[in-house]
């Protein structure tokens, strides 16, 4: 499997505080990954040393397989959290920019979407409504013609109508020119109807990964009589698990069949998986809280 970005024992400090440790963490290419996890998980600070805006403290990152920055710069497009523009320059001035500062720059795209996106070349960014400077960012993100489009969180501050545009657009980009993507969203709904692979970092740990498809045909809720969760066979990970004084209720991994019969078994939404990896406490013991990485 060829890897967009791969990091391991990645770190971060600033001054006393650690924003990323420890994190070990393999992206394939050519997929739509969604990057997802509470505030102050690491996914910024991630993303931010996959592009050489920040060094690592400790550990190493690669992308597209070769240490991150330098010349992996020119094949990398980013977008970051505020999907920044220059308030005082035109539409126009934007695309100038980005000739000037890409080599792979492809000016009959980035002019062909602007107009498709009926932008006003003379606009002054600061004078664009919040969609329109998202979808002049990612015009100089994708005119780049990078591999590798990384996206951080960029629709957080949009309305839904103007978010659901900007995903849909992002992924006709995708399409017609064959990206990988690393789309970073607190939102699972954008992930959901963006991606094709999913990445939980909790406490700057990957606590799963895996093709979406495959993770929600193996993750099951049990519900059935009171059983200590420690009971269950081996083939069967818990992620999360609820009782009361009769009734036991368990989010599950396993590629198993699931034979017994006091179970009631049912399948998972995306979010119910989210949030089971997302809610796993970051005290619990590290063999009760397993890497999971599935992928078919």
């Amino acid at each position: 499997m060829t890897t967009a970005l791969r990091a391991q024992g990645l770190g971060k400090k600033y001054g006393r505080r650690w924003a990323l440790t420890d994190c070990t963490l393999d992206v394939p290419s050519g997929r739509v990954v969604g990057l997802v996890g509470p505030n102050g998980a690491g996914k910024s600070t991630l993303l931010n040393l996959s592009v050489g805006m920040l060094t690592p403290t400790t550990g190493g990152i690669e992308v597209l397989g070769a240490p991150a920055g330098g010349e992996q710069l020119s094949k990398i497009g980013f977008v970051a959290q505020d999907t920044p523009t220059y308030a005082r320059l035109s539409v126009a001035d934007h695309l100038k920019l980005g000739a000037r500062l890409n080599p792979r720059w492809d000016d009959s795209l980035a002019e062909a979407r602007i107009q498709r996106l009926g932008l006003d070349p003379k606009q002054r960014a600061g004078k664009l409504s919040g969609g329109q400077r998202a979808q002049l960012a990612l015009t100089l993100g994708v005119a780049k013609r990078p591999e590798l489009l990384i996206l951080d969180e960029p629709v957080a501050a949009l309305d839904p109508l103007a978010r659901r545009e900007f995903l849909q657009d992002l992924m006709e980009a995708v399409t017609e020119h064959e990206l990988s993507v690393i789309l970073s969203s607190h939102l699972v709904s954008d992930v959901e109807r963006s991606c094709d692979y999913l990445v939980v970092l909790v406490d700057s740990r990957v606590q799963v990964s895996g093709d979406i498809e495959t993770l929600l045909a193996t993750h099951y809720r049990l519900t059935g009589p009171r059983r200590d969760e420690k009971s269950m066979p081996p083939n069967q990970y818990v992620i999360s698990a609820s009782h009361t004084d009769r009734q036991s209720t368990l989010l599950i991994r396993t590629d198993e069949p699931i034979l017994d019969p006091a179970w009631t078994v049912s399948q998972l939404t995306l979010e119910d998986v989210v949030l089971a990896y997302m809610g796993r406490s970051s005290s619990a013991p590290q063999n009760n809280r397993p890497v999971l990485e599935v992928q078919r």
